[in-house]
């Protein structure tokens, strides 16, 4: 099997429109969370959100930089993260000027969980006032999820894989993994591989906090919504943006001189079998996941320093997360740091887990992990775990493991490590 590194990084969240910015707020232990302002959420039950900001704040996004504004136009915001994030990793992967050939083997895989929804919103809304003749023309295309992985592709000219994964809250682990094993598989030797999400709008808080997922505990202070492993947490906060990773095969990547973050040696998914939106409650499919990504990575547990946890905010499935880990490292769990960004920058859903693999490799280069904002009062399982609370922590960054489970069932855990 060929070996697959990560040459190239991208991200689009609400505590920066680029990688660095990114990285350094949520060290800084910062948060990207504030009230609703895309609409008015006052008879919302839950009001905030982990919103990416507009080009005027400090650390703004400006969609101009990287997407057509006929494009932006067409589509969901969903996919303008996604296109400006793959952008950004091709530009630091320094592959943006590909031969005809090198771009024969270069492909996409990436995904959301939900897709266009603030777009089907609207749009249902102008066929019920207006007609069916007044629906966008790009409706369909400008919704769909496998048109981040269309729109960028077509933009760079990649003619190898074309893959959208939809795994729910899974969705950019998996895409990383599905396109790491295409590498190894000699399918292709790049890819651009990630995941997006741009559900901020009315149905889509509504639909969540009727599911009891949201937090509704602190509309009234929003940064101490999302409290991962806190006695006090109720749910999560929803957050959006995009994170992709340029993959590619060790040989082709050493051959062209390129700057190198990590290697991805193990991935492991699972289905827990037993219910649509909760848990399996002895965590087994997370267990089995993280288990199987540990395996094929080739590695001893005592290898693994850092993980990137689901941490969602959520009574169950934190405690869940946290049993699955003690089981699977035994005795080892007293030298791990595990934490969860999303305390900082809320549940990006199907972006959530290329967004915290990139954290992770961040982790690897820079030899520190980051926080676990709000854990104020931790909760009866966390006792003899590294959390990091608070504040992030320089330590040995050897390997790191990065989960993702999501609704249905589905389990990611990605492991990598410095070359």
């Amino acid at each position: 099997m060929r070996r697959v590194v990560v040459t190239g990084l991208g991200l689009v969240t609400p505590l920066g429109a680029d990688v660095e910015t990114s990285w350094n707020n949520i060290i800084a232990a910062k948060s990207g969370a504030g009230p609703i302002t895309r609409f008015d959420a006052s008879n919302q039950k839950c009001r905030i959100a982990c919103e990416v900001k507009p080009a005027d704040h400090e650390y703004g996004f400006d969609a101009s930089k990287r997407v057509d504004h006929k494009i932006q136009r067409q589509v969901d915001p969903f996919i303008v993260y996604g296109i400006d994030a793959a952008g950004q990793a091709i530009e630091d992967a320094g592959l943006t000027e590909m031969s005809e050939e090198e771009r024969l083997r270069a492909g996409c895989s990436i995904g959301a969980g939900i897709g266009g929804l603030p777009g089907i919103e609207s749009e249902s809304i102008v066929l019920h006032e207006k007609g069916p003749g007044r629906v966008s023309p790009h409706f369909v295309h400008g919704r769909l999820i496998n048109l981040i992985s269309g729109q960028v592709s077509i933009k760079y000219g990649l003619m190898g894989p074309n893959h959208a994964v939809v795994t729910a809250c899974s969705t950019g682990a998996h895409s990383i993994g599905d396109a790491a094993r295409m590498i190894a598989l000699d399918d292709a030797d790049v890819m651009l591989a990630g995941g997006a999400e741009g559900a901020i709008c009315p149905l889509g808080i509504a639909g969540f906090a009727q599911a009891r997922a949201l937090s509704t505990a602190f509309n009234d202070t929003p940064e101490k919504a999302s409290r991962p492993y806190d006695k006090d947490r109720d749910g999560f906060v929803m957050g959006e943006g995009a994170g992709v990773v340029v993959l590619e095969e060790y040989e082709h990547a050493k051959a062209r001189g390129a700057k190198i973050y990590a290697e991805v040696i193990g991935y492991g998914l699972s289905g827990d079998a037993y219910h649509v939106t909760a848990p399996h409650p002895e965590g087994s499919g997370a267990f089995r996941s993280m288990q199987m990504a540990v395996k094929k990575s080739g590695l001893d547990l005592s290898d693994i320093d850092y993980i990137n946890a689901h941490g969602t905010s959520t009574p169950l499935g934190d405690e869940l997360e946290l049993g699955a880990v003690r089981r699977l490292f035994g005795n080892n769990i007293a030298n791990l740091s595990m934490s969860s960004t999303k305390s900082a920058i809320g549940h990006l859903l199907g972006g959530a887990g290329a967004v915290e693999s990139i954290f992770c490799i961040l982790a690897l280069r820079d030899q520190i992990v980051p926080p676990t904002l709000n854990l104020d009062n931790p909760s009866e399982g966390c006792a003899g775990v590294d959390l990091v609370p608070h504040t992030a922590k320089k330590r040995q960054v050897r390997a790191v493991l990065n989960n993702s489970f999501g609704f249905g069932g589905t389990n990611a855990s990605l492991v990598m490590k410095a070359v």
